[in-house]
C-alpha cells in the first residue's frame, strides 16, 4: 500500500473516519524502536500503544480524536468501562441508576451532552449492535435512549480507545451524531497477562472482585489468536436512610425493613465475558479476520418502598384524598364509594372472593391514627370470604428488580489488495458481522394484586432481544491528480438489519385476576409482564452506499470530502455530507475544522415497544403505560410515527505540537431537529376513553397515565474541548501532565407540551457544563503513580424523576490515585484509590423517599472505593 505524505500520515481513527472506511482502521502510533530510528521527538509520534503517556489527541487528523492507551483504562480503578471512559473524556458522562427500571442493568453514557444512542460504537472499527434494553427513566436526557451496552467490554482484552468527538453520520450511517468510540482489540500473537482485582467502597459495601486474563498465540507463522477473558461479582450498596413513613409503621408494630428501601448500585453476579481477536495472513496480498464475543451477567436491584396505608391498587383506600382530592379508581361504582367515604374516609383495599357483587358486603377496615388497621374488622374479612393484602402482607414489601444479559457477537471478514490487473491498485474489505443482545427480566418479592392470595411473590416479566446483522464492501484507491501527493478515494456499500423481539412473561406476571374489578391491579407489581399481544419480532432494514475523497492539496493542506446515501425500509432514504480540513500554519500550529450534516434513525425498538413501568406522580406511585406512537390510544394523544433526526454540526480546532508539549483547542455546535425522546405523561381523559373504547380499543378503562416516542423537541449544543499533555523528567523519573477540560451547553430551541418544561430543563442543566482532568503520571524504574483530579461543574440535581425533589447542585473535585511496584519483570502489585478524599454527592432535601444523595450525580453516589491489584505478565 502506497504512503502518504509523512505530513498527513494517518491517524488511528482519524483517518479511518477520513477515508469513512467502517471497516479499514490505520494507525500512526508508532513503536517505541520505530520512533527512536525516525529520530522524532514529537509527543504525538512517540505516543506507544498501550501507553499511559499516549497523547490524548492525534494532531494530524482534521477532526478531534482522543487516544486512550490500554494500560491507562487499567489504572483508573474501576470494573465498568462507562465509568473507565467517564475518567478519561470530560465530554462524556454517565450516571448510576440506583432506582431506573431496565436502565438499572444497562446504564446509558452522553457524549457532549446528547443521548446516549446519538454516539457510535465500533469494535475493531465494525459497528456494534445495541443493547435490547430501552432507558425508560433515563435522567431525562436518556428517556427511551437504546444504545450498546458498552460494559461488557474489558479493559484487558483492549489496545486502545479512540474517541472521534465529532458527527460522522456521513462515514458510518446512523448514530453519529455526537461522535464515534472505536474499541480496537489486541492483537499481540505472544504474550500475556493475568490480572486479579479487589475492591471496596469505603462504607464497607459494594464490594468486587475481578480476574481477568488475555492471552496471545500464533495461529500458524502467518497469524495470531488474542484471547481474552474477564470474571467478576459486585455486591450492591446502599446509601438509604429509612424513610419516615416505614419508621412510623416500624413503630405501630407491623414488620418493615430498616431500611425499607435502598438507594444503591444493583448487585452483580457471575459477570463473564470472553473477547477473541483472531487474524491469518492468507497470502502476500490479503489476510483473513475473525473477532467477537459472549457475555452474560446476572443484575438485581431495587424498587420502591409499597406503603400498606396508600398503595392504590394494592393496599391503598377504595377511596382516598390526595392534595385536597377525593381520588376513585377507573371502573369503580362512585355512588357506593361516596357512601363508603362518608362512612369511613380512611379504609383499606378489601376484595370480595366471591365477585364484585358481594364488596360491598365486605366489612370496613378502617386505618387508626398509626396507619394500623382495625384488628376487629381485619380478623371478620376471612369470615365474610373477603381479602385485603393486609392479611398476608401487613408492613407493606419492596421489589426487587433484576435480570439476565446476554451479550453475543462475531464479525469475520477478509481485506486486502485486489490482483486483478483491472483491479489493481485497489485495497478491499468485506465483511460480515451478527450482534444480539438479550434482557430476561425477573422481578422479586412482590404480587399481581388482582390474584389476591393466590398470587406469587417472583415473577418473570419477559424478555427483550436484540439482533443486528451488517454487510461491508470497503474499497480503497490510490490516484496521482497532480496533488501533494496521491488522492485516497474510498468507497463502499453496507446492509443492515435490525430486529427487536419481545417474548412475553409468564401468565401470572400479565394476568387479569378475579379482583381486578374491584379495584386491584393487574400484573406483577413494579414491572408487568408483557402481555401476548405485545409479544412479537419487528425488524428494519436499511443499505447505503458512500464515498470520500483524502485530498492531500498542498504539503500543508489536507482535505476531506465524504458522501453517503441510505435507504431505510421504514421511513424512507437520506444523504449526508461531510467537509473537513487540516491546515498546517506552521511547524508547530495547525487549523483544522469541519462540516457535516447527520442523522440518528428511530430503532425498532422505540417504533414498537410497549411497557407498563411504576412512576412517582405528586408523591403517588402509579402504573404507567409506554405505548408505540402508532398505537391508536397514542394517537388520541397526538402521537405522530417516528422520522429520523437530523443534524447539522461545525468544528474548528487548532492544534499546537512543540516538542514535549502537544495542545488542541476545538470549538463545536451541534444542531439536532426532530429529536427522539419518550413524551411526557399524558392523562387520558374520561371522554377519549369512551371515544377509544366504542373504536374497539381494549384495555382502556385501567390506564390513567400513557406515554410515547416521539420527534418532538430541536436543540442546539455547543461547547469547547481544550486538550493539553507535557512530558518532562522530574524527581529522577520520567513524568507526563494531562489536562482535558470540557464546556458544553444544550439549548431547547423548540418543545411542545409532549415534552414538557421539566425535561427541558433537565435536557439543558442535568449534566454540568463544564467538566475537565488533571492527570499526573510520574515513573521511575520499577515504581508508577498515577494521579487523576475531576472537576464537575454545577447541575441540576433530580431525585425521583421529580420537580419536586430536585434543586441546583454544587461543583465538585474528586481525586484518584495508583501507586503501581513492578516486584519482578513479571509481577507487579498496584493499590489505588477511586474518590479518595470521599467527596460525597449532593444530599437530598428531603428523606421522605429513603434516599440519602440525589440520585443524578455526575460522579456517582457511592463514595470512595480504594482496590488492590496484582498483575502476572508472561
Amino acid at each position: 500500500m502506497r504512503k502518504q505524505n509523512r505530513t498527513f500520515t494517518r491517524s488511528s481513527l482519524g483517518v479511518a473516519v477520513g477515508l469513512a472506511l467502517s471497516g479499514l482502521t490505520y494507525t500512526n502510533i508508532a513503536t517505541a524502536e520505530e520512533v527512536k530510528a525516525a529520530g522524532q521527538e514529537s509527543i504525538e509520534k512517540i505516543a506507544v500503544v498501550g501507553s499511559r503517556f499516549a497523547p490524548r489527541s492525534s494532531g494530524d487528523s482534521p477532526v478531534p480524536v482522543d487516544i486512550i492507551g490500554g494500560d491507562e483504562l487499567q489504572k483508573a480503578g474501576n470494573t465498568d468501562m462507562l465509568e473507565l471512559l467517564k475518567g478519561t473524556v470530560p465530554s462524556l458522562n454517565v450516571h448510576a441508576n440506583p432506582i431506573s427500571d431496565a436502565a438499572t442493568l444497562v446504564r446509558p453514557m452522553n457524549l457532549r451532552g446528547l443521548s446516549a444512542d446519538s454516539t457510535l460504537i465500533l469494535l475493531n472499527g465494525k459497528r456494534r449492535h445495541r443493547s435490547s434494553v430501552i432507558t425508560l427513566l433515563g435522567g431525562g436526557i436518556n428517556d427511551g435512549a437504546q444504545g450498546p451496552d458498552i460494559s461488557v467490554i474489558p479493559s484487558i482484552a483492549l489496545k486502545q480507545v479512540e474517541v472521534l468527538r465529532d458527527g460522522a453520520a456521513a462515514q458510518y450511517g446512523s448514530d453519529a451524531i455526537a461522535g464515534v468510540v472505536n474499541f480496537q482489540l489486541k492483537d499481540s500473537a505472544d504474550g500475556g497477562s493475568l490480572e486479579v482485582k479487589h475492591g471496596e467502597y469505603y462504607e464497607g459495601d459494594g464490594t468486587s472482585t475481578q480476574i481477568s486474563g488475555n492471552i496471545g498465540m500464533p495461529l500458524t507463522e502467518q497469524g495470531f489468536v488474542n484471547l481474552s477473558f474477564q470474571y467478576k461479582n459486585a455486591d450492591a450498596t446502599s446509601r438509604s436512610v429509612q424513610r419516615p413513613d416505614a419508621a412510623a409503621l416500624k413503630k405501630a408494630g407491623l414488620p418493615v425493613n430498616n431500611p425499607a428501601q435502598i438507594w444503591g448500585s444493583p448487585k452483580i453476579k457471575d459477570d463473564l465475558t470472553i473477547f477473541a481477536n483472531l487474524g491469518l495472513e492468507l497470502d502476500e496480498h490479503s489476510e483473513a479476520y475473525l473477532f467477537g464475543n459472549h457475555s452474560e451477567r446476572d443484575v438485581k436491584g431495587g424498587f420502591y418502598f409499597r406503603n400498606p396505608t396508600n398503595r392504590g391498587g394494592v393496599y391503598g383506600g377504595i377511596v382516598r384524598e390526595v392534595n385536597g382530592q377525593k381520588m376513585y379508581r377507573p371502573g369503580d361504582d362512585q355512588k357506593a364509594l361516596q357512601e363508603l367515604w362518608d362512612k369511613a374516609p380512611a379504609t383499606i383495599l378489601v376484595g370480595s372472593l366471591e365477585g364484585r357483587d358481594k364488596q360491598l358486603d365486605c366489612p370496613l377496615v378502617q386505618l387508626n391514627a398509626d396507619g394500623i388497621p382495625d384488628p376487629t374488622a381485619l380478623g371478620q374479612l376471612e369470615a365474610a370470604k373477603c381479602f385485603a393484602f393486609n392479611l398476608t402482607i401487613p408492613g407493606g414489601f419492596t421489589p426487587n428488580f433484576g435480570g439476565n444479559i446476554t451479550d453475543t457477537s462475531l464479525t469475520a471478514g477478509t481485506k486486502g489488495e485486489f490482483q486483478i490487473d483491472w483491479l489493481q491498485g485497489i485495497t478491499y474489505d468485506f465483511s460480515g458481522s451478527f450482534g444480539q443482545n438479550g434482557s430476561k427480566y425477573f422481578i422479586y418479592n412482590t404480587v399481581n394484586a388482582s390474584l389476591g392470595p393466590d398470587s406469587p411473590r417472583d415473577f418473570s416479566p419477559g424478555e427483550a432481544i436484540n439482533s443486528e446483522w451488517t454487510f461491508n464492501a470497503d474499497f480503497v484507491k490510490y490516484s496521482d491528480w497532480g496533488l501533494n501527493d496521491d488522492v485516497s478515494i474510498a468507497f463502499g456499500y453496507e446492509w443492515h438489519k435490525e430486529e427487536y423481539k419481545v417474548i412475553a412473561g409468564d401468565e401470572a406476571s400479565f394476568k387479569v385476576g378475579p379482583l381486578f374489578d374491584q379495584g386491584f391491579s393487574i400484573g406483577s407489581n413494579g414491572f408487568p409482564g408483557y402481555k401476548p399481544a405485545a409479544a412479537g419480532e419487528f425488524s428494519s432494514r436499511n443499505s447505503a452506499i458512500y464515498t470520500q475523497l483524502s485530498l492531500p492539496v498542498t504539503s500543508d493542506f489536507l482535505l476531506d470530502v465524504a458522501l453517503r446515501y441510505e435507504n431505510y425500509s421504514t421511513f424512507g432514504s437520506t444523504t449526508n455530507y461531510k467537509i473537513a480540513g487540516h491546515y498546517q500554519l506552521s511547524e508547530q500550529f495547525a487549523l483544522r475544522g469541519s462540516v457535516n450534516t447527520g442523522f440518528r434513525a428511530p430503532t425498532v425498538g422505540q417504533q414498537n415497544f410497549t411497557n407498563v413501568q411504576t412512576r412517582l406522580t405528586n408523591g403517588v406511585l402509579s402504573d404507567s403505560a409506554l405505548l408505540p406512537p402508532t398505537n391508536p390510544i397514542a394517537v388520541e394523544l397526538n402521537a405522530k410515527p417516528l422520522s429520523p433526526e437530523e443534524s447539522f454540526s461545525y468544528t474548528a480546532g487548532l492544534v499546537y505540537n512543540n516538542h514535549n508539549l502537544f495542545v488542541t483547542v476545538d470549538y463545536y455546535n451541534i444542531q439536532v431537529d426532530d429529536r427522539i425522546s419518550q413524551s411526557d405523561f399524558k392523562k387520558l381523559t374520561d371522554e377519549q376513553k369512551v371515544k377509544l373504547k366504542n373504536a374497539g380499543v381494549p384495555n382502556v378503562e385501567g390506564l390513567t397515565n400513557v406515554s410515547f416516542f416521539s420527534n418532538d423537541f430541536d436543540t442546539t449544543t455547543q461547547g469547547i474541548d481544550l486538550v493539553a499533555n507535557y512530558s518532562t523528567n522530574l524527581m529522577g523519573g520520567d513524568t507526563t501532565f494531562a489536562l482535558a477540560y470540557n464546556w458544553n451547553e444544550t439549548k431547547v430551541d423548540k418543545f411542545t407540551s409532549i415534552t414538557g418544561d421539566f425535561k427541558v430543563k433537565r435536557l439543558e442543566e442535568g449534566l454540568p457544563k463544564h467538566r475537565a482532568t488533571f492527570t499526573w503520571s510520574q515513573s521511575w524504574e520499577d515504581l508508577s503513580v498515577f494521579t487523576r483530579a475531576n472537576y464537575f461543574g454545577e447541575y441540576f440535581a433530580v431525585h425521583a424523576n421529580s420537580l419536586g425533589l430536585s434543586k441546583d447542585a454544587s461543583s465538585a473535585i474528586t481525586l484518584d490515585v495508583e501507586a503501581n511496584y513492578n516486584f519482578t519483570d513479571a509481577f507487579a502489585l498496584a493499590v489505588g484509590a477511586q474518590n479518595l478524599l470521599d467527596k460525597e454527592a449532593e444530599e437530598t432535601t428531603t428523606s421522605a423517599l429513603g434516599a440519602k444523595y440525589f440520585e443524578t450525580s455526575p460522579f456517582g453516589f457511592n463514595g470512595g472505593y480504594w482496590y488492590v491489584k496484582g498483575t502476572y505478565k508472561f
